[in-house]
């Protein structure tokens, strides 16, 4: 389900003041692997900052994001040599074969909340990639239970691009039950007359489960890291990043 800030351009250009590339360990991580890849797909490209990064880095092959979110791709069509996709998944083109590279980065791969929707997409990146094409994506240890500072990592204040001051307060839902977690960002500022108010549910998996659900779509897990300076995994690894092929 998108977000309905993320709707509003205005609103969505919020995402990267609050997650600005310099605090962001994972593009680090991806933007190699971008550069290095004939062909990209972004999914869940969100402002489309991963990519428009990698052409402004001189990226001369074919780059793509797909977002459901209109308001994040009116961000990132900014720049128009990119390919931008309003969609998910589920009502993509049938790619075939046309990636060297898939990504999901910013944690998007979370917000895929059940089995099927897991699968649902999964196969379509996995006819999505090349032969020898990589699917490379994160989501957050469940064993680090890391929601449970969201309330103080998450909140704070930025400047929009006029100047105006947004206040943002981040709250999880208690108690988190499962392998969902639910949470909302409540947004103020004096120029608003009433605040904006954000939900979202993120799913949270473990390494062990992962592998399956990838075979069930054709893939096979090459290596899973524990953080963005390619540590292996462990308990104590802040994030499961995995890297898969097609099988």
């Amino acid at each position: 389900m998108v977000d309905k800030l993320f709707s509003d351009s205005r609103l969505a250009a919020l995402y990267d003041l609050y997650c600005p590339w310099d605090a962001r360990g994972d593009f680090t991580f991806y933007l190699p692997l971008v550069m290095s890849a004939r062909s990209v797909l972004d999914v869940g490209c969100g402002t489309g900052a991963l990519l428009r990064r990698a052409r402004e880095d001189g990226h001369a092959g074919r780059l793509c994001g797909l977002d459901p979110a209109l308001g994040m791709l009116e961000v990132a069509r900014t720049r128009p040599d990119i390919e931008w996709i309003l969609g998910d998944l589920a009502a993509a083109p049938d790619w075939d074969r046309d990636f060297d590279l898939a990504v999901m980065t910013g944690h998007a791969f979370q917000q895929l909340l059940s089995d099927d929707e897991l699968r649902l997409a999964l196969t379509a990146i996995a006819a999505a990639l090349t032969d020898e094409g990589s699917f490379v994506f994160e989501t957050r240890n469940p064993l680090v239970r890391e929601w449970e500072d969201w309330h103080v990592r998450y909140s704070g204040e930025v400047v929009n691009s006029t100047g105006v001051v947004v206040h943002c307060v981040c709250e999880v839902d208690a108690p988190v039950q499962g392998d969902l977690v639910s949470f909302t960002h409540t947004y103020t500022t004096p120029v608003w007359n009433k605040s904006q108010q954000s939900g979202s549910t993120l799913r949270f998996l473990g390494p062990d489960a992962l592998p399956g659900l990838l075979a069930d779509a054709g893939m096979v897990v090459t290596e899973q890291l524990g953080d963005w300076d390619r540590s292996p995994l462990t308990d104590a690894s802040p994030e499961i990043i995995t890297v898969a092929r097609r099988r």
